[in-house]
């Protein structure tokens, strides 16, 4: 949202420039500058200020950047490179830890991303991410909740998708007629913790962090990444709506964009490439361990809400956002200009510009 006020008061006016990127069914965030000069054309300020209006405004907007909560609680270790890699993507980070969020909620209305970052919360105690969940759940629903209604952005970044989804906050609203919620993440079937770097190729444009992003490589670490919907129809469902937006991907399947893309449309629909070729070992598509780390259903390595505002993954963006951190980067003839994981941080600043 866009907007110019004049504020007249005898020889001198005061401009209200408002400059702002939300979506319009929501109240708007609006960020403001004052611009004052004086009719008088002898005033210096007048042609500091009056000359060129629009290049002052367009100055402002490439200054602003939206504030990005990082919560954090005992046992999380990623966030100083996720607030490192928001820095770097143009946002403003700060690192808040949840006790902080739960003796003052509103704290996060000063704040327009919300990015829940990987490790090991509470020590990863009776499940991986189910204590900052469960306080999520019973003391911080309505912030948060709200948070997310009101337009703005939320992040879960292993740990933190693992917190996401047994909190209910990415998939609020789709349990069954027994309270199970439609999908969790669970043991890998490995029954160890895995550490390695996976391709991944992305699905649909409904997630807002994935714009115009086509496939990244990644690196995962977790033991309990497993994604399992509570049912074959629950996980149509998700596909159906769009929100399986992130995939595993078979690297024999790597060698050109057609094959890649050939490999997510066998992902999705099962077994057999258009013209009967099996790209991938399963005959009902899924990507073998290792390049699937976990097993998870569908291959599925990222979930978005419907509004595709929340997203949730297991890979970690925050440790590819420079191309010397490929395991590869010696190697390569020529390296691009960022790392593949910096783009997802970069969409999030761009979506409040």
């Amino acid at each position: 949202m866009h907007g110019i006020q004049l504020l007249r008061h005898e020889r001198e006016t005061r401009i209200l420039i408002y400059v702002g990127a939300y979506p319009s069914n929501i109240p708007p965030l609006l960020y403001r500058a004052s611009f004052l000069f004086r009719l008088n054309g002898r005033d210096q300020r007048s042609r500091l200020y009056g000359f060129n209006l629009k290049s002052q405004i367009l100055n402002l907007k490439s200054q602003m950047s939206p504030k990005v909560l990082i919560l954090r609680a005992p046992g999380t270790n990623c966030d100083i490179e996720t607030a490192f890699a928001f820095e770097r993507a143009g946002g403003a980070p700060e690192r808040v830890h949840i006790g902080r969020l739960l003796e003052k909620p509103s704290l996060a209305d000063d704040f327009q991303i919300l990015c829940i970052p990987g490790g090991f919360s509470y020590g990863d105690d009776v499940a991986a991410g189910r204590i900052l969940a469960c306080q999520i759940q019973n003391h911080l629903q309505d912030c948060l909740w709200a948070f997310r209604d009101a337009g703005k952005l939320v992040l879960g970044i292993c740990n933190g998708f693992q917190v996401l989804i047994k909190s209910g906050l990415l998939l609020d609203g789709s349990e069954g007629n027994n309270g199970t919620p439609a999908a969790t993440l669970t043991w890998n079937d490995s029954g160890k913790f895995e550490d390695r770097w996976v391709q991944l190729g992305v699905e649909g444009i409904e997630c807002v962090f994935f714009s115009g992003i086509e496939s990244m490589y990644l690196p995962i670490a977790h033991a309990e990444g497993k994604f399992v919907a509570r049912d074959e129809a629950a996980l149509d469902a998700l596909q159906d709506a769009g929100q399986l937006v992130l995939r595993y991907c078979w690297t024999g399947a790597m060698g050109s964009l057609p094959a890649l893309a050939e490999q997510r449309a066998l992902s999705r629909k099962g077994g057999q490439a258009a013209h009967g070729t099996l790209l991938s070992p399963g005959s009902d598509g899924a990507v073998p361990y290792p390049d699937n780390p976990n097993g998870a259903q569908r291959n599925v390595a990222g979930l978005c809400d419907a509004s595709g505002r929340v997203l949730g993954l297991m890979p970690h963006p925050e440790r590819h956002i420079d191309p010397t951190h490929h395991p590869r980067w010696t190697r390569q003839e020529t390296l691009p200009e960022v790392g593949d994981g910096l783009r997802v941080f970069q969409n999030a600043v761009q979506f409040f510009r």
